[in-house]
């Protein structure tokens, strides 16, 4: 207890003795920068009584302690001021400052790059000729097993199908590739086949439930399954055979040819039959076969027109007229064995 009461009275006695420096410093400042008014007579004896600052003797230690410190505005101007930019507006040449930069020249290349030898190109300039968006052909075999091969054949619109849909309807056009020209396509004729298979295999059995109870009121409905099995084998098999056998033919005659463009052009042709399907429920025989040849043929036109245009200014005629027949031939296969 008797320690903390002397360390006590040592604090409050070192901080009597600031108070005490700290306002005798300060009275001198005060009476340094507002000296006393006195009269004219007595100026000169006062500043001869008040000696000069570097002269005067330390009145304090404090005041001592502050002269070893230089003034602020005397450390400020010893500053260096070389490395400040800004700080003294630099005149400049602007003829001998001026920088030419030169822009190097944009080289955009395929990504990504296939550095496989004979495997690919590596990477390609996009300013080449396979800049532009073209069908390239498989170079090999291996092409033609890769899904990703035929996606492009699938990048389709509904109002681009729906238009060549409308296309096949008018036989005698003939302008058929130029539509597809640009982008051919693989989507509408898988779809057209597909529906036509069970349209028909469908439509095949209402009618001849149709026709057998004309005749037999006792008949009861039966689904015959057989006809989906035969719609598949005939129609597959036909939008697939037939355009690949064309192709070889053209190939071995020496014509260009384009596989993908035979295949469009056979499976738009087979969206009449989806609408002659309908017709034929009519239980009329001869009115059935009417609907069947009139819209066999306009099929038949359809692909033998197009076909004839396709290889302008080469004469195979032989090779228009077995497209024909062989769409006619499909018209009446449909009508003997699905509507009998």
């Amino acid at each position: 207890m008797i320690d903390r009461l002397l360390l006590t009275r040592r604090r409050f006695a070192i901080f009597y003795s600031s108070l005490m420096i700290s306002g005798s410093f300060f009275q001198q400042q005060s009476q340094s920068k507002n000296p006393p008014q006195k009269s004219p007579s007595s100026v000169a004896r006062w500043h001869a009584s008040v000696p000069d600052r570097a002269q005067r003797p330390s009145s304090s230690p404090i005041s001592s302690q502050l002269r070893r410190f230089p003034r602020m505005e005397d450390s400020y101007t010893s500053l260096p001021t070389s490395h400040l930019l800004g700080s003294v507006p630099a005149v400049v040449d602007d003829a001998s400052s001026t920088i030419n930069y030169e822009v190097p020249e944009a080289n955009m290349q395929t990504f990504p790059p296939n550095n496989g030898g004979d495997r690919g190109r590596g990477y390609q300039s996009l300013a080449g000729p396979s800049e532009t968006f073209e069908q390239q052909p498989a170079s090999n075999w291996r092409g033609v097993f890769s899904i990703s091969s035929y996606t492009q054949y699938f990048n389709v619109d509904t109002d681009v199908v729906l238009n060549r849909l409308l296309g096949s309807l008018f036989p005698t056009s003939g302008d058929f590739f130029s539509k597809i020209d640009a982008n051919p396509d693989l989507y509408g004729p898988i779809w057209i086949s597909t529906t036509l298979i069970f349209v028909i295999a469908a439509l095949g059995n209402c009618a001849t439930y149709l026709m057998e109870k004309n005749s037999d009121t006792s008949t009861s409905w039966s689904f015959d399954v057989g006809y989906v099995n035969l719609a598949v084998w005939s129609i597959y098999g036909y939008a697939i055979v037939v355009p690949l056998g064309f192709y070889f033919l053209l190939q071995y005659l020496g014509s260009n040819a384009s596989l993908i463009r035979f295949w469009c052009l056979w499976g738009y042709s087979l969206f009449i039959f989806i609408l002659s399907s309908f017709l034929l429920l009519i239980p009329l025989e001869p009115l059935r076969w009417i609907i069947i040849l009139l819209l066999g043929g306009a099929s038949a036109c359809f692909v033998a027109s197009n076909l004839r245009s396709y290889m302008e200014g080469n004469d195979l005629t032989i090779v228009v007229v077995a497209a024909f027949l062989l769409q006619m031939a499909l018209a009446i296969f449909f009508k003997v064995w699905f509507f009998a």
